[in-house]
């Protein structure tokens, strides 16, 4: 199991942050608190996935407007949402957007429908990924210890119970 985090860890977690996932970090920083990988590596890969995601969507839909529009139909409150918090927070927004559920996928695809600067969304987006990976990374890291501490006495089935525990948090979370 060790050698199977080792090699397979980073890789499930750049594809779980491209996509913002918050438990993706969370889990590889706990598996760095026990050794299996390593926290810096974790930080890293989780920010530079993070941050090629959000840029993905925001590029993908200033180069093809019709399509993110086409995408986005559904999700027309959330998208006026996301437009309130850019009048009200402004370019604040791309760094709180990562921690909200709902609109982490559509705020970049809604700023790349405006005319905003992308440069500066790449800005804002990188220290937003930094951000985001320190603060869900370092805290699950830190409290690494204590979360496998309280699974100890269940061993495998225990730590097994909790992650299903996680993924059913963040699906209803998700839950649109």
């Amino acid at each position: 199991m060790e050698s199977f985090i080792h090699d397979w860890g980073y890789i499930a977690l750049f594809l779980y942050s491209f996509g913002g996932g918050m438990l993706g970090i969370a889990v590889a920083a706990v598996f760095a608190a026990t050794g299996e990988l390593n926290i810096y590596t974790v930080l890293v890969v989780a920010t530079v996935a993070n941050t090629i995601g959000d840029q993905f969507l925001f590029t993908m839909a200033r180069n093809n407007k019709s399509h993110a529009k086409e995408m986005m139909q559904k999700y027309k409150r959330k998208i006026a949402l996301a437009h309130l918090m850019m009048r009200k927070y402004g370019s604040v927004t791309i760094l709180l957007q990562k921690y909200v559920y709902g609109i982490k996928t559509l705020i970049p695809l809604s700023i790349g429908l405006t005319k905003f600067d992308g440069k500066k969304f790449f800005i804002f987006n990188l220290i937003g990924a930094i951000i985001w990976s320190l603060v869900v990374g370092l805290s699950a890291y830190l409290l690494g210890d204590v979360f496998l501490s309280s699974v100890e006495e269940f061993k495998t089935y225990g730590i097994v119970f909790l992650i299903t525990l996680i993924f059913l948090i963040t699906y209803f979370l998700n839950k649109d």
